[in-house]
């Protein structure tokens, strides 16, 4: 499997509202980050659906390497 462009270093920080459906560009080529805007047609990739059960904040994961997506879990912190 191919890996993602990585579109930064560190997680955004996201005030969201509950029910709001965003799309998390996982492929990292995306000039909306960290959503998708469809630049992953034509490759192995596909956005990541979710919305949120409430209002709050979230660190989205920037890197693409994370192991629960859409959400940062660290995994920048292992990038040289």
């Amino acid at each position: 499997m191919k890996k993602a462009v990585v579109a930064g270093i560190a997680p955004r920080l996201l005030a969201m509202k509950k029910g709001e459906d965003k799309y998390w560009c996982a492929c990292g080529k995306s000039k909306n980050q960290p959503f998708c805007d469809g630049s992953h047609l034509g490759s192995e990739f596909n956005p990541v659906a979710f919305s949120l059960a409430e209002d709050k904040e979230v660190a989205l994961c920037m890197c693409k390497q994370t192991a629960n997506p859409p959400f940062c879990d660290g995994s920048h912190n292992k990038l040289s």
